[in-house]
């Protein structure tokens, strides 16, 4: 099978969000890769390489974000440097395979467009309206940082004592992982990268509240859903179908709020608290983890 079906078939399935997520990241950082090569063997990277990123990266004037407003999301699926790209997708990964395991797919993608979304808006607002930072005004800001960092800080509030084992460190809890990624972003603003920096918190924040609202039974992710579905809806070329019912033979359940769903017994709740003192969180199937969740609500 060759890549361009491999592709294909990862984008077709629809319980494969973070592969997807991953997959698109990578062929962006690819075909600007390749078009950099291009364009530096012909000789036009200093006249045209500059208009071509500037398409995906999010511009922190006001005028250039008018014309180029899309970019308020593809500048978090767009890397220029190597390393950049492997420790935002190493992150992607470990800790959006864990939100996706205990929230489903759908949330994974809400978290990272909405973490992308509040990385950008809050870069935006603090190089407008701080002094100090419109003396920058004009710098860009690119990568999945924020959104990754939305990922992570929902996995920290949502699992705090959950254990990551790190190489040359150990067993560290995920809480404390989200606490030195908070840090570093403080660190960055001070030291070179305040965009950046900024845009993390943004992320972090939407990460933190998401799980928070969640648990309270709100799901901020709903209008990402509803968009994300309507534009499938137009890709596939399948109308949305309704259905309706002509007659009413028998009386009818009232209905179940959307979204939710009934509260395990306590019964249950001590058995699985007692196999994670057993065994840990990861010997927990699905089925527990998403059980222990519910429990959690408000």
């Amino acid at each position: 099978m060759s890549i361009a079906n491999d592709i294909r078939t990862a984008f077709s399935r629809r319980d494969n969000a973070l592969n997807q997520l991953l997959l698109i990241n990578v062929l962006v950082f690819v075909g600007l890769v390749l078009i950099e090569a291009v364009m530096r063997l012909t000789g036009t990277y200093l006249e045209y390489y500059p208009n071509v990123i500037r398409q995906f990266q999010l511009p922190s004037d006001m005028p250039a974000l008018l014309r180029h407003p899309w970019t308020l999301l593809t500048y978090a699926f767009t890397h220029e440097s190597f390393f950049h790209i492997l420790f935002n997708l190493l992150n992607l990964y470990w800790f959006g395979a864990l939100v996706r395991e205990y929230l489903g797919d759908k949330r994974l993608v809400s978290l990272y467009v909405l973490g992308a979304l509040a990385g950008a808006v809050l870069f935006l607002l603090a190089f407008n309206l701080i002094p100090a930072l419109r003396m920058h005004l004009g710098i860009p800001l690119l990568g999945a940082s924020a959104a990754v960092t939305a990922i992570i800080m929902a996995a920290a509030t949502l699992l705090p004592e959950y254990t990551f084992n790190l190489i040359l460190i150990g067993p560290v809890r995920i809480k404390y992982i989200a606490a030195v990624v908070i840090l570093l972003s403080v660190i960055a603003i001070n030291q070179g990268n305040p965009g950046g920096g900024i845009a993390h918190i943004g992320g972090a924040l939407v990460g933190f509240l998401f799980i928070k609202q969640l648990q309270a039974g709100r799901d901020l992710g709903r209008p990402v859903q509803a968009v994300g579905e309507f534009v499938g809806g137009l890709l596939s070329g399948r109308p949305r179908l309704r259905v309706t019912h002509r007659s009413q033979a028998a009386p009818v359940a009232a209905p179940v709020k959307k979204g939710t769903m009934p509260k395990p017994e306590q019964d249950e709740i001590d058995v699985i608290l007692d196999k994670i003192s057993r065994s840990g969180y990861e010997s927990l199937s699905k089925d527990e983890k998403q059980k222990l969740f519910r429990a959690s609500q408000k």
